[in-house]
């Protein structure tokens, strides 16, 4: 059950992750992208309080693979670069430390579209 006990707690944390996302889309008059701006922004403040990391540690991917988690990563490569470079860092940190997943967003968005054959709505 140990081994189960992970994947359980990161099924849990990102559910109800986006089960906030839901009911936010299904009772107030945010749009969906409102809501995708709002959860990365929380989780840059949450990140920079220090009130991310036990969500983290418990949810592990649960939490870190959502845009709570994208604003999280931000927040740390932020703090990090900071303590290493001084005020130059807060504006190179974020993007660094986001660098991979970036990078893999826009290649496999670009492979799609190769694959496949995009088309506009409407």
């Amino acid at each position: 059950m140990d081994i189960l006990l992970p994947y359980l707690r990161a099924f849990l944390c990102g559910g109800a992750l986006c089960l906030i996302g839901q009911v936010l889309i299904d009772k107030t008059k945010l749009t969906p992208a409102k809501i995708l701006v709002l959860y990365v922004v929380m989780g840059v403040v949450l990140g920079g309080l220090g009130l991310y990391e036990p969500l983290v540690e418990w949810g592990g991917a649960g939490a870190t693979v959502p845009l709570t988690g994208f604003g999280y990563l931000l927040a740390k490569g932020v703090a990090k670069a900071v303590e290493e470079q001084g005020l130059l860092g807060a504006f190179t940190g974020g993007v660094t430390a986001a660098a991979g997943g970036i990078t893999a967003a826009v290649f496999f968005g670009y492979l799609v579209a190769l694959l496949f054959k995009p088309k506009p709505k409407g």
